[in-house]
């Protein structure tokens, strides 16, 4: 009897990566973790690798999450030396002592002129013709005109203003108020402000996602982070755009829990622990508890962060490959048999989009396979003393 039920034991053990499940084992996923295309014999598999998340781990996911912008783009400042540029607008106005000058009339000694800057940089002024005007300051470009009306006018003085700044404009689009190009202010402009001149928001901000496009650059944003950090919220420059996208945040849950379902957030912030808690729990008689699993591509700071600069270029050798927003796949593992969990998992901030996955517990595999051997010739009790 003994031997039979060794050799059921062994024939139960191989046949279960073969029988229905809801997902892969704990090991499975560790398994997986790591390997190379050539290793897994796969050509097509996602390489990835896993974290076993502890307090530090989700202190560095949720401040780097926080502090996105200010490190790929810096804090920038307020504008400095601010130059005339290609496309820009200016009202030249110059004046003249006496009343029969090339400028002036017996009504007025003063003339007004319109001029756009060229595409190559010049503008034309009556009288004194074409001369380089971007690259220069206001001040600049008014002494340089000056310079030029000498012997031509009667005593002149000329003085420019800026009547438009094409050349000083960032582009805000999606869903606000107003899409459109707006022109920056010599003080500075912030995002939000930015975004608050082009109509605001048409969500509410933990709704709203700020993606900023900056040269080769770029990077997104929950609007309601720029808002809590200051930090966050940092100056633009111009020629940037700024992209404001609704996308209500959700998350999927998937395996040993209540229900297999996708989870709309519900609040402005939710971390591991809230989330597994709104999808109903997780379940007690089948759940692997060392087996809770966030799987998520992540920015690349991130990445390279906790798993160490060494071994995120030894993926890459094997094929680890960015998603086409530029981040990577990662999965993160959480060992709820472990007290802290409990505090970890409060500190770990679910993003939108994630996957959190259960995994049953290996034993779950085993009762399904005497369960099929046994139906046949016995009873449901009969299969539940067999396994016992």
């Amino acid at each position: 009897m003994r031997k039979i039920v060794a050799v059921v034991v062994t024939a139960g053990l191989a046949a279960c990566d073969t029988l229905p499940a809801a997902g892969p084992l704990s090991s499975q996923i560790e398994g997986q973790a790591g390997k190379s295309r050539q290793e897994l014999n796969r050509p097509n598999a996602s390489v990835f690798d896993t974290v076993d998340v502890d307090q530090q781990t989700a202190r560095t996911v949720a401040n780097f999450s926080n502090s996105l912008f200010s490190r790929r783009f810096g804090i920038g400042g307020r504008a400095g030396r601010v130059v005339i540029g290609i496309g820009d607008q200016l009202k030249i106005s110059i004046f003249e002592a006496g009343s029969d000058g090339l400028f002036s009339t017996s009504q007025s000694k003063q003339t007004t002129i319109d001029v756009v800057v060229q595409p190559d940089g010049t503008g034309t002024i009556p009288y004194v013709g074409p001369i380089t005007l971007a690259g220069k300051t206001q001040e600049e470009a008014r002494k340089a005109i000056l310079a030029k009306l000498v012997n031509k006018a009667v005593e002149p003085d000329v003085l420019v203003t800026a009547a438009g700044t094409a050349s000083r404009s960032v582009t805000v689009s999606g869903a606000v108020g107003k899409p459109s190009n707006v022109e920056l202010t010599l003080a500075g402009d912030r995002i939000t402000e930015v975004i608050a001149r082009a109509g605001g928001p048409a969500s509410e901000p933990y709704e709203s996602y700020v993606t900023l496009v900056r040269g080769t650059k770029t990077a997104s944003i929950l609007l309601k982070s720029l808002i809590e950090n200051p930090r966050e919220n940092i100056y633009v420059e111009p020629r940037d755009q700024i992209y404001v996208t609704h996308d209500p945040r959700t998350f999927t849950i998937l395996g040993q829990v209540e229900k297999n379902n996708r989870v709309p957030f519900g609040a402005s912030d939710l971390n591991l622990l809230e989330a597994i808690a709104l999808a109903g729990g997780g379940s007690d008689n089948q759940g692997d508890a060392e087996g809770y699993f966030v799987f998520r591509y992540e920015e690349p700071e991130i990445v390279m962060d906790v798993l160490g600069a060494k071994r995120f270029h030894e993926l890459q050798s094997k094929g680890l490959v960015a998603n086409k927003d530029g981040r990577y796949p990662i999965v993160y593992r959480f060992n709820m048999h472990s007290p802290d969990s409990l505090l970890v998992g409060q500190s770990f901030p679910i993003k939108n989009r994630d996957v959190i996955y259960a995994a049953r517990h290996p034993t779950v595999d085993f009762l399904k396979f005497m369960q099929l051997i046994a139906t046949p010739v016995g009873t449901a009790s009969g299969v539940r003393a067999v396994a016992n």
